[in-house]
């Protein structure tokens, strides 16, 4: 026989305090009125839990409300976004963009650090590694002074999306390609920062995270992102929660075989594979083969410029965008009918440059592919999703320790 157990008064005094907490990060200052509104708790319990999280100092009252009641006004009570602070960084190649901000989430302050510019000569003369190393301390170095110049003295966490596969095991990093040494030693010198945590995550899950929970797929639990830029991957969500998989490779759809490329991807080369069709370079040798200017760079830049000049080419630019979606369609399909996600979502600078134009070109040529019904969307996240779901990571984690959130 199974004894029932109810929860402690512990326990329910955590779980009541979790409840309040993230009505007033979502819907900011609200009256204790309005907390027993939408919590349904007791005037006693809410009176209590107020009083509570007042004294820990991530509770205050803000002001008063007196516009729709006799009497006294009512106070207002909001979460105090001051009580901790994270960072998020967006790390490519060529450098980092990072981003300090608030136990709300909100920025304080944000900077870019280019790779170029940052590496000292005197370092690069002493050899590779002490480059790298110079490299990362520059950045750490700039991510403290950015703070500071917030106001801020402590990190509670830094989320970084870079990148390769990160081992969910292990939390290490794996380059899928040629990767510089600097990332490597970027994260060893932020996770020497005292009493600030880590947390290291692949760049394009980081923005199918920002697409679920601030942009184009808010209302979709199960979803798949489609990064196109320089190169291509994707972000996975099935019934809300994002899947990495055994080593963290869900979604390096760059190594997908699909028909139309030169030869086959390898073990350390993703050329014969996806990326072969719709990385940046390949979209601009298509968009030149379509008689239309195109960098021959071939850098995400490029690409991006490619596609928006097609778009304000008129019938000029039609052949080249149906191909292009053509091409996107085609690991959008090896995707659909391994996973039916219904909703496949077009990110990075090709999605956004693309928009609802580019979209819906993807969507019908995909529906000749497969006999399950996908829509295609646009990304909403826009070029910041890689720092905005960086910046949401860090605050679930702020969130867990300070609010005891599961």
């Amino acid at each position: 026989m199974t004894t029932a157990r109810t929860a402690t008064p512990s326990t329910a005094r955590a779980i009541n305090d979790r409840l309040a907490l993230n009505l007033l990060l979502e819907q900011g200052p609200l009256t204790a009125t309005e907390l027993r509104d939408l919590t349904g708790l007791s005037r006693p319990t809410v009176a209590d839990l107020l009083d509570r999280l007042q004294r820990t100092g991530l509770v205050a009252v803000v002001g008063e409300r007196g516009e729709q009641r006799r009497g006294p006004n009512a106070r207002l009570y909001a979460l105090v976004a001051s009580r901790a602070h994270i960072a998020a960084f967006d790390v490519r190649e060529g450098g980092v963009s990072l981003v300090v901000a608030d136990l709300a989430g909100r920025s304080l302050a944000t900077a870019e650090v280019p790779v170029e510019a940052s590496v000292d000569p005197s370092v690069e003369a002493s050899g590779e590694g002490a480059a790298d190393a110079g490299v990362a301390e520059r950045i750490v170095r700039t991510l403290l002074k950015t703070a500071r110049g917030a106001g801020v003295e402590q990190l509670h966490t830094v989320a970084v999306g870079a990148p390769g596969l990160v081992d969910p095991a292990t939390g290490r990093l794996h380059s899928t390609g040629k990767l510089p040494g600097w990332h490597a030693e970027l994260l060893t010198a932020l996770r020497e920062l005292p009493g600030t945590d880590v947390i290291l995550e692949n760049e394009v899950n980081l923005a199918g995270r920002a697409e679920y929970r601030v942009g184009a797929a808010r209302d979709r639990d199960t979803f798949v992102l489609m990064w196109l830029g320089h190169s291509v991957g994707a972000a996975v969500i099935l019934d809300g929660r994002l899947r990495r998989g055994f080593s963290g490779g869900t979604g390096e759809i760059c190594f997908l075989p699909v028909p139309g490329t030169v030869g086959l991807p390898s073990a350390d080369s993703c050329e014969g594979g996806f990326h072969g069709l719709v990385g940046s370079a390949a979209i601009c040798a298509l968009a030149r083969s379509h008689g239309l200017s195109a960098d021959p760079a071939g850098d995400a830049s490029a690409a991006e410029a490619a596609v928006r000049t097609a778009l304000a080419a008129g019938a000029a630019g039609e052949a080249f965008l149906d191909e292009l979606a053509e091409r996107i369609a085609l690991g959008a399909a090896a995707l659909c009918v391994v996973l039916d996600p219904g909703c496949v979502v077009l990110g990075g600078e090709i999605g956004r440059a693309g928009g609802a134009e580019l979209a819906g070109r993807v969507e019908r040529r995909l529906a000749g592919f497969s006999p399950l019904r996908t829509e295609v969307r646009a990304g909403t996240a826009g070029g910041g999703a890689v720092l905005a779901g960086a910046v949401l990571t860090a605050g679930d984690a702020v969130r867990r320790d300070l609010f005891g959130e599961p």
